[in-house]
């Protein structure tokens, strides 16, 4: 059987843990992160999630804001939950677990959406997000060939072209301008990390995971980003088998305005 890593922001874990129970049930990913999970520790659903079959649970929230949480079937441990930007915000995650004979790390973030208007000397909203993808540049894939690391999360970025609906309409609209797609598509480079989405389904082809809650029909007008990412060490893009995004749990509902993205790799 592959190893599967599956990410979402969930758009809050308590209100949509029904979507989640559908997902679990119907994909049976060996991991699920959620990022967005809106959700302080104390009132986290644990009961809830084991009761899935999801016994090891590591979570990582705050009344109200961000959060992010990993579950998984293989035993995990936590390795680190670190603060960015000295915010105090909960969106980073990593945890330790066992495949294909080796240690792999996890880390699941959730970037900053940045506001709406991209110029950080008026926004410091788009300021912080800018801050938080600098500061990434220190989180490094493995590059020991008996270990792996994978990241994944809402990064809310979309840095291709072929990542948005429209480059040209878009390239002033937060998510996808010049400065947060190099700083994102830099920070990669650097940290030796492979973008496993785009190792699938190469450019051209469109790669959607967000469409707007403000969209009338979303599925018919398909404006859709790729704010929601996959990413490796080099040591595993060899046993990548596929990655699929749900787009169809986008039209579930009362929906996240993500959905789910699945990566199989052969390692058991």
């Amino acid at each position: 059987m592959p190893l599967t890593v599956a990410t979402w922001n969930i758009n809050s874990v308590r209100l949509r843990m029904p979507l989640v129970a559908k997902f679990l049930a119907e994909h049976q990913p060996d991991l699920l992160c959620l990022q967005e999970t809106k959700c302080p520790d104390e009132l986290f659903p644990e009961a809830d999630v084991r009761a899935l079959g999801y016994e090891h649970i590591a979570f990582h929230g705050q009344k109200g804001y961000h959060g992010v949480a990993t579950f998984s079937k293989r035993p995990i441990e936590t390795v680190e939950k670190r603060e960015f930007c000295k915010m105090g915000d909960s969106r980073h995650l990593c945890v330790r677990f066992e495949a294909g004979g080796k240690p792999v790390l996890l880390h699941n973030f959730y970037v900053p959406a940045g506001g709406d208007e991209p110029d950080p000397e008026i926004n410091p909203k788009f300021r912080h997000k800018l801050d938080f993808i600098a500061e990434m540049h220190d989180v490094q894939a493995d590059t020991d060939a008996a270990a792996a690391s994978i990241l994944v999360g809402d990064l809310n970025i979309a840095p291709l072209e072929a990542d948005v609906w429209s480059h040209k309409q878009l390239l002033k609209v937060v998510s996808h301008t010049p400065v947060e797609t190099e700083g994102l598509e830099a920070m990669r480079t650097a940290g030796g990390w492979a973008d496993l989405m785009r190792q699938h389904t190469p450019p051209p082809e469109r790669i959607y995971t967000w469409w707007s809650y403000r969209a009338r029909d979303w599925e018919a007008s398909d404006r859709g980003r790729r704010l929601d990412h996959i990413w490796s060490s080099a040591s595993l893009t060899p046993v990548l088998r596929d990655v699929t995004v749900l787009k169809q749990a986008r039209g579930w509902e009362r929906p996240s305005d993500h959905v789910p993205v699945i990566a199989r790799f052969d390692l058991d």
